[in-house]
């Protein structure tokens, strides 16, 4: 018998099995923090946010109704999370320490380090629902029907916040085009 998935885990959990939460937890760390920390750019912010989530979660397990998947269920508990921190300004991105990769064009490391630190700084500037929706679409590659799910935003909602916060992001960051020229 192959691995249970997390609706089986969820049910096991809520069945009083100790381990299952655990377990299905362990599948969904990595992705919940990545979102975390990308929307907060704030590497204690972000494990606050994913800490705050997890326990939500655990409170919330029997209350889940499965009328989504138990990923896009946790998905949407970090992503209120952190818009929670966000408009109660308790986040501050102090700390630019993202974990993605920009393209090497060649650049030494402190040139690379520079960049991702003006994306940080520059993300932190966009209003918090744009900042989201770049960093989960942009960012961490979600489809656009995951994120309206997640943020509970129609589609064409999503859309707009994207387009408007990359055209924010284009303004702010447009002197690193040039710089690559």
């Amino acid at each position: 018998m192959g691995q249970p998935t997390d609706a089986e885990l969820l049910a096991a959990h809520r069945a009083g099995d100790a381990e299952a939460f655990g377990r299905l937890v362990g599948r969904h760390t990595d992705r919940m923090w990545g979102v975390a920390v990308r929307t907060l750019g704030h590497r204690d912010d972000a494990a606050d946010a994913v800490q705050e989530a997890l326990l939500a979660a655990l409170r919330g397990a029997g209350s889940f109704r499965g009328e989504a998947s138990v990923r896009t269920w946790l998905n949407r508990i970090v992503v209120n999370t952190c818009i929670d921190r966000m408009r109660h300004e308790r986040v501050r991105p102090t700390v630019p320490l993202p974990p993605w990769e920009l393209p090497d064009r060649g650049a030494d490391p402190a040139t690379r380090l520079a960049t991702r630190m003006e994306v940080t700084d520059a993300l932190a500037l966009l209003p918090p629902e744009q900042r989201l929706a770049v960093v989960l679409v942009d960012m961490e590659g979600w489809a656009l029907s995951e994120v309206a799910e997640a943020t509970e935003a129609p589609v064409g909602t999503v859309k707009s916040r994207c387009a408007r916060g990359r055209a924010r992001l284009a303004v702010l960051l447009g002197h690193l085009r040039e710089e690559v020229r």
